[in-house]
């Protein structure tokens, strides 16, 4: 597949006001993409505007909720009137959540899918059509390396990964053809807020199974992977070429994969 020309070629991208999403963004207006950045926090997104400006690059703030399917219709339209029409949309807000099966509550779950599911479709249902038409775009969903495997303590997080993360590989071949690609990214554990967020809307624990400190990663790092994928379309895009092996052994070995998830999770618990 030849290589992609990315100046000039705009891109919106949710969750942009920190962590992947804003390095994202910088790397994308950096290849002469324009961008339109989204989140809640507009302030926060006027500041990843301004140093992307600061360094030469066009960028629109725009705030928008994901859970709302007009505030996420609203957003790619900005994007198409802003830039005179967009070539990729990355869906990246969400949240994560510890807790149980048995504790997590129908209102936590039911919130974690509409903003990590919902949010999802939310953002790119509106931009399809406008790919369509012009035959040709780039559906960018963040999951997660997760979403091959249910994480004990993190269920309901990792099942929106794998949730989306489904929902991409049909699109991608639902679309074949059409101009159109579809990519799944799947980072590990990743230096920014989130880790802390979530431990703090989950109660502040510390039992659940973590990245070890030694394989973290960068969003810049995610970030150059994701404009890659950009340049040159792949199915999925993995951050961590041990992991992604990794995981499929555990789910070709299931019972290996339970011995070993039950081990990292008791060492965990023995930590706290």
């Amino acid at each position: 597949m030849p290589t992609t020309d990315l100046a000039g070629k705009p891109i919106a991208i949710t969750g942009a006001s920190s962590g992947i999403g804003r390095a994202t963004a910088i790397a994308a207006a950096r290849a002469g993409m324009p961008v339109v950045l989204g989140a809640r926090r507009l302030d926060k997104l006027q500041e990843v505007a301004d140093q992307i400006a600061a360094q030469g690059g066009r960028a629109v703030a725009h705030a928008v909720d994901v859970d709302d399917p007009e505030s996420s219709a609203a957003f790619v339209r900005r994007g198409i009137e802003a830039f005179g029409g967009l070539y990729s949309v990355f869906a990246n807000a969400g949240y994560g959540l510890e807790g149980s099966v048995q504790h997590v509550t129908d209102e936590q779950l039911r919130a974690i899918i509409q903003t990590n599911f919902w949010g999802t479709l939310n953002v790119i249902r509106p931009a399809l059509p406008h790919f369509l038409e012009r035959r040709q775009g780039h559906v960018l969903i963040c999951s997660s390396c997760v979403s091959k495997v249910g994480l004990p303590l993190h269920s309901a997080y990792s099942l929106t990964k794998a949730m989306q993360d489904h929902v991409g590989r049909a699109m991608r071949i639902e679309l074949l053809g059409t101009g159109v690609h579809v990519s799944t990214v799947h980072p590990i554990g990743t230096l920014t807020e989130f880790s802390a967020r979530t431990a703090d809307r989950s109660g502040g624990s510390r039992k659940a199974l973590r990245t070890p400190k030694s394989m973290m990663q960068t969003p810049e790092l995610v970030a150059d992977r994701i404009v890659s994928c950009l340049r040159k379309p792949i199915g999925e895009v993995w951050t961590s070429t041990k992991m992604r092996l990794s995981l499929g052994l555990l789910t070709a070995f299931p019972s290996v994969g339970d011995w070993y998830l039950a081990r990292r999770l008791r060492r965990s618990a023995e930590q706290e």
